[in-house]
């Protein structure tokens, strides 16, 4: 079967749908609103409140929210029940999991297996009978639910979704032969866009791997490797240094201020985990926090950045996000889940913020974390001692030129795959 074959057959199995579709559904016309419905929400889904203690599903598969992606209704990374404490909940194949804290943030994926997911999610499944179990991922995606998602939170730091409210707001449901042809035409563009983002995937695939080549290429007479202990064999003509040194001034973290957040005077960015990536992009789209300028000067000192800054998130689960900060970006701010390094060299600058997401650094650094209920914490001593490899002259500008042909393709297939996230989604909301 194919991709979209799959993916249909996945949300279908929730439950079988006894209704036999129209001979002619595919003809039915797109935008007829003859027959739609206003229903609440709890009359054509449910909340699955099925608990579980981790202990009890230790070999399950664990979805948390930082394994969903914002927009994306596949689930691409995951843990499992061990590595997580707090009573969870079930969800089952064809269930949708939505992100019901920060709803901002527009984390919604439908399950591919069975497992367990955060106590932070809703598990939500379709009542078939009324809406398509291969639909309703689209209803829930779309603005216009979305932003009544938001409306209807609670809570100032963290807010959250109560099932009791969301199941009493009303949504037009459109008959099921219409949701049929719906559901048709939207997979077929969230095949497009998947296939975007595998293409995507392949080339920082291909980017670590060439990467990872001219960087050990080199080493044929003696391993530049991680040891056990933790100390680096460099290759004749290398050096190993401690990422303190390398830096043109002291290693800091970020701070998050106690008030004027997202007020009409905030203007300066403010950035969190979420903004960082495992591509080493900075990426402000993504719940974007402004700060006032007063806050930023006064109250933010440490957590000043500028363009050209590299950013690593030290607490986790997961590690291993990075940014560089990009040329033109303004003045910002970081939040106390992140280390700042700055150097004055370029060439060094663009080196390390790609060494930074090698498995040699980041296992080195995975090593030394400290869990703390539940969660990966590195220390600021941790994060100065990590041994950096630098290559000779020669080398280190061959490394630099070929990140930088890979960061250009990534851009160029980066626009293409905005374009495509774009297309399906104004014809989502215009459905």
């Amino acid at each position: 079967m194919n991709e979209i074959t799959d993916r249909r057959s996945t949300v279908c199995h929730a439950s079988s749908i006894a209704n036999v579709p129209n001979p002619d559904w595919a003809k039915l016309p797109l935008f007829d609103r003859k027959g739609w419905k206003r229903l609440p929400f709890g009359a054509f889904a449910d909340s699955i409140g099925e608990r579980v203690e981790p202990s009890a599903a230790a070999d399950e598969i664990y979805v948390g929210l930082d394994d969903l992606d914002s927009g994306c209704l596949h689930i691409r990374r995951w843990g499992k029940g061990s590595d997580v404490i707090g009573t969870k909940l079930r969800f089952r194949k064809g269930d949708i999991i939505f992100g019901r804290r920060r709803a901002y943030q527009r984390k919604l994926a439908v399950a591919e297996f069975d497992g367990i997911c955060s106590a932070h999610a809703m598990v939500v499944r379709a009542k078939p009978e009324l809406v398509l179990p291969e639909f309703l991922p689209f209803l829930m995606v779309g603005d216009r639910f979305m932003n009544r998602a938001v409306e209807i939170s609670v809570g100032s730091l963290s807010p959250t979704i109560n099932w009791k409210t969301l199941r009493l707001e009303e949504f037009a449901l459109p008959p099921l032969d219409q949701q049929r042809r719906f559901a048709e035409i939207l997979w077929a563009m969230d095949e497009n866009v998947e296939n975007w983002r595998t293409t995507k995937i392949q080339l920082e695939q291909a980017q670590i791997a060439q990467l990872g080549a001219i960087m050990l290429g080199m080493t044929s007479e003696i391993e530049c490797r991680l040891r056990d202990v933790g100390d680096f064999v460099p290759p004749l003509g290398w050096q190993v240094k401690r990422a303190e040194e390398i830096v043109s001034g002291p290693i800091t973290k970020g701070t998050t201020p106690t008030r004027h957040m997202n007020t009409e005077k905030a203007n300066v960015p403010f950035l969190k985990v979420y903004n960082l990536t495992f591509t080493g992009d900075l990426d402000f789209t993504i719940d974007p926090t402004y700060v006032e300028p007063e806050v930023h000067q006064m109250e933010l000192k440490r957590s000043k950045v500028r363009a050209g800054d590299i950013l690593m998130n030290i607490v986790g689960p997961p590690l291993g996000k990075t940014a560089l900060i990009p040329k033109g970006f303004p003045d910002a701010n970081v939040n106390q889940a992140i280390a700042i390094y700055r150097i004055d060299d370029p060439l060094i600058r663009e080196y390390f913020a790609e060494y930074l997401r090698t498995d040699l650094a980041q296992k080195w650094l995975v090593k030394r974390t400290k869990k703390t209920s539940g969660q990966q914490n590195l220390t600021l001593h941790v994060v100065q001692q990590l041994p950096v490899p630098i290559p000779p002259k020669e080398v280190l500008g061959t490394y630099v030129k070929t990140a930088r042909e890979f960061a250009s393709a990534r851009c160029a297939i980066a626009g293409v795959l905005k374009g495509a996230v774009a297309m399906g989604t104004a014809l989502m909301n215009e459905l």
